[in-house]
């Protein structure tokens, strides 16, 4: 059976249209010509299929997305904007990404929208590069209590360019409003950044707004996680609220790796003379970016008319609805859950009391096709490259169908595995083997039960015959 008969291994060939054609004539192309890399391809898409993920950065990127990435988009350079490009040859690209720019703008109710960013990290350095000079002080969640590098570490860009200072938690685990007040009061930073990679509340947009505008401050939101929730009504949007937005496209909107860079009241905002939008444009090109990766920016499109369905909004409920039942199921089976909960897609397991490190747990659930990653917790005593907690999210779960009583399923195969591993120190372990081949049938099951959506399973490959 040739590949091409059976269908692409990124997307189903619904018919010979000459996307299909090409895609599917470059697979078996793949396979005659280069079976090392074919087979490496083969065993991932195996692993996604037979393995749970339950990473919270991650999700499933729609077959039609992944169409659009195999497109010959890709062989278009299309530096500059719709309709002011320096390369000839781009009258058939223009619409696309203008298309990815319109249902962004429609989605978020956003009044600009550069849909060009390769990803949510160059977004927030192009943003902090169009509007801050080196040496300017950022106010940005800290990394060990919920932030991002991108919002003022010391190791990365944001905060060896700039001058971070960084807000925390409270005593309860949730964003200290006060603290962020007091600390703007004090340093007088010329941005403040909001959002979060590892917090499990909503985000008060408003908030951050009114600090900013006592202080003086420009406001960045970093939306990248919670995406989803925010097109779909399920959390607070920012796009009136900060003077700038920014998103990653590959989380929750299940698109292509890359990112997106809005305003909405204040996209004519006048910045030193020029307009907030204006600014923005040109940090992403010609300061920060060259030529955009076209072929991401129609994935960028197609994943965003997907994210406008009922279909996608029913799934973005099972991701908080589904959440929070591992959360409860966790705390029901003894385990301490940073905040007690979750408003959103991720969990957030603190192991500080047990001997087990998220380093040691991360590597014994992956053992049985469970996959999360280790992540700090508040006052966390060991070091990033350990942990003391692991990260847990629902988004590619709920893509797969999975509801209430099957996120509960998950949580207590999470506890088994959790249970059943004896560390041999912080950065090794053994799980005993009994729990780990009833868990690794638990989680066959599960994953046989809910396939990959809309995927070609991978044993229907080409087999050359």
């Amino acid at each position: 059976m040739a590949l091409s008969d059976a269908g692409s291994f990124v997307y189903h060939t619904v018919d010979r249209s000459p996307l299909g054609v090409a895609a599917a004539r470059g697979a078996d192309l793949l396979y005659a010509e280069d079976q090392e890399l074919y087979q490496a391809l083969h065993a991932e898409q195996h692993r996604q299929e037979t393995s749970l993920s339950l990473v919270a950065s991650s999700s499933v990127c729609d077959p039609s997305v992944l169409a659009c990435m195999s497109s010959a988009a890709m062989n278009v350079t299309a530096e500059g904007y719709p309709g002011a490009r320096y390369h000839a040859g781009c009258a058939e690209i223009d619409p696309i990404e203008q298309l990815a720019v319109d249902r962004a703008r429609a989605m978020f109710a956003a009044r600009y929208v550069n849909a060009q960013p390769h990803s949510a990290t160059t977004a927030n350095y192009a943003v902090l590069s169009a509007l801050l000079a080196p040496g300017d002080v950022v106010l940005g969640m800290r990394l060990d209590q919920g932030g991002h590098l991108t919002h003022g570490y010391s190791v990365a860009y944001s905060g060896t360019y700039f001058r971070a200072v960084n807000y925390g938690l409270d005593a309860q685990g949730a964003i200290d409003y006060d603290s962020v007040a007091a600390l703007a009061r004090e340093h007088r930073p010329l941005m403040i950044i909001c959002g979060a990679t590892a917090y499990p509340r909503t985000v008060d947009f408003a908030r951050f707004r009114a600090v900013a505008d006592e202080t003086g401050a420009l406001l960045m939101a970093d939306i990248s996680h919670i995406g989803g929730l925010v097109a779909a009504g399920l959390h607070p949007s920012p796009i009136d609220h900060a003077h700038v937005t920014t998103v990653c496209t590959h989380k929750q909107l299940a698109g292509p790796r890359g990112g997106l860079i809005m305003a909405g009241r204040d996209a004519d905002l006048d910045v030193d003379g020029v307009p907030l939008a204006t600014r923005l444009a040109r940090a992403v090109f010609p300061y920060f970016q060259g030529a955009p990766i076209l072929p991401a920016i129609a994935g960028k499109a197609r994943a965003l008319a997907l994210a406008d369905t009922d279909e996608f909004r029913a799934t973005a409920r099972r991701i908080t609805d589904g959440a929070a039942a591992i959360a409860a199921e966790l705390v029901k089976l003894g385990h301490r859950v940073v905040t007690g909960g979750t408003d959103n897609h991720i969990v957030l397991l603190d192991l500080s009391g047990t001997s087990v490190s998220g380093l040691v747990a991360e590597h014994a659930l992956e053992e049985v096709g469970i996959v999360v990653n280790k992540n700090r917790v508040p006052g966390d005593p060991r070091p990033a490259a350990v942990t003391s907690g692991i990260r847990i999210g629902s988004n590619s779960a709920a893509q797969r169908g999975l509801g209430l009583t099957e996120m509960r399923r998950c949580a207590r195969l999470i506890d088994a595995v959790l249970r059943g591993t004896q560390p041999t120190g912080e950065r090794t372990g053994r799980l005993e083997p009994f729990t780990a081949q009833a868990v690794r049938a638990e989680v066959a099951s599960l994953t046989s039960q809910f396939p990959l959506p809309r995927y070609v399973p991978a044993d229907r490959w080409s087999d050359g015959t």
